[in-house]
Parts: C-alpha cells; sequence; structure tokens
C-alpha cells in the first residue's frame, strides 16, 4: 500500500517551470531547423515538421492519461498539478500540426481541405480529435470548473477516453509500411485504458460488497 507523496511548494513552481519548458523544446527546435538548419529537417521538411508535431500531440495525451494511474499506484498526488498543462500543451500541438498541415498541403484552400477530410478516414479521424479537444481545453481554467460545476466538468474531460484512441488510429492509418510506432503506442493506450476499467470494475466491487453483506 503506497503512502501519498507531497512535494514542498518551490519544487512543485521548479517542476512545472521544468515541465514547461521540456514542452516547448520540440516546437522551439522545428522552429530553429526551419530557420537556420533546414537539413535536420530531411528531404521533405514539410512532411517531416507536420509528423514532428503529430508525434508530439500523441505523447503528450497518453502522459496526460499516465497522470491517474502514476497518482493511484504511487501515491504522487502532486502529479494532478501537472496534468492539465500537459493536457493544454497536447492541445498546443494538435492545433500547430493541424496548421502545418493546411499551410504545407493546402496552402489554406479550405475547398481542398474539407474535401481531403471527408475523402481519406486518417484525416478524418485526426480532424475529430482535433475538435473534441477544443471544448476541454476552454474548459481547461478554475473558473470554468466552477460554472460547470464538478461532476459535468469531470464528465466532459472523460472525452480524452475517446480522443486518444482517435489520435493512436490517425497515426495508424497514416503509416504506409512500418508499424512499429503505432503499434507501441496502442499497447500504451491500451495497458492505460485497460488500467481505467479494472479500477473502476474494483471500486464496484468495493462498493457492491456492504450492500451484500447487509443483505
Amino acid at each position: 500500500m503506497h503512502i501519498a507523496q507531497r512535494l514542498p511548494e518551490r519544487a512543485l513552481v521548479a517542476l512545472k517551470a521544468a515541465v514547461f519548458v521540456l514542452a516547448l523544446v520540440p516546437v522551439t527546435r522545428l522552429a530553429i531547423a526551419a530557420l537556420l538548419f533546414p537539413e535536420w529537417l530531411g528531404a521533405n521538411p514539410a512532411e517531416y515538421i507536420t509528423r514532428s508535431l503529430g508525434d508530439w500531440t500523441l505523447r503528450l495525451l497518453l502522459l496526460t492519461l499516465c497522470v491517474t494511474p502514476a497518482r493511484r499506484l504511487f501515491g504522487w498526488n502532486w502529479l494532478l498539478r501537472l496534468r492539465r498543462m500537459l493536457g493544454l500543451f497536447a492541445f498546443f500541438y494538435v492545433v500547430m500540426h493541424f496548421l502545418s498541415y493546411v499551410s504545407f498541403d493546402h496552402v489554406f484552400d479550405m475547398g481542398d481541405i474539407l474535401k481531403d477530410i471527408a475523402k481519406r478516414p486518417f484525416i478524418t479521424v485526426g480532424f475529430i480529435s482535433l475538435v473534441l479537444l477544443i471544448p476541454l481545453a476552454v474548459t481547461s481554467t478554475n473558473a470554468m470548473v466552477r460554472r460547470l460545476g464538478a461532476r459535468r466538468w469531470v464528465a466532459l474531460h472523460r472525452l480524452v477516453y475517446v480522443i486518444a484512441p482517435l489520435a493512436v488510429l490517425h497515426f495508424w492509418w497514416m503509416v504506409k509500411r512500418d508499424l512499429t510506432e503505432p503499434i507501441i503506442y496502442a499497447v500504451i493506450l491500451a495497458v492505460l485504458l485497460g488500467y481505467r476499467l479494472r479500477f473502476k470494475w474494483q471500486l464496484g466491487r468495493s462498493r457492491a460488497a456492504p450492500v451484500r453483506a447487509r443483505g
């Protein structure tokens, strides 16, 4: 049985600052490469940038989903103070990923973009993921939690359990040859969702046990 671990406020502030800086590293590296070292981006810079931004969206989504299992397993309650930031960075990267796609692939031609979304399934599910992330990002503030109420806010933010599988599916369908990375992400997601289902099942059993005992 774990013991809940607390971090001093000063250490938590430093950790949040470190996570903030680290989360900006990938996009900063892409910007520096595009401006100063284009050879870093390979033979197809546009594809490299779009793919990299999408990869980091998925990684940050999965990191966000890791918070609750890690908190329950190890008693790291302070991780909750990082979850919102990780989620907002996931939204930031998916927006950048989408802007990269519409600018490089379609030069902001809305007609072509809408046709592509409707025609290609991997684009469709990726776009759905983006749209579903918008209400989560908009309601990420404390003021919105109070306005919605805790129960409705939690219910809304459970959309992440739809968004993450769609994001993995988007990546899986996009990859044409080597499926190693999509499989790794799918396994990680399956473990995280499996843990959540197991926890819910155990919680249901523990709540039902006293009722059976009284009966």
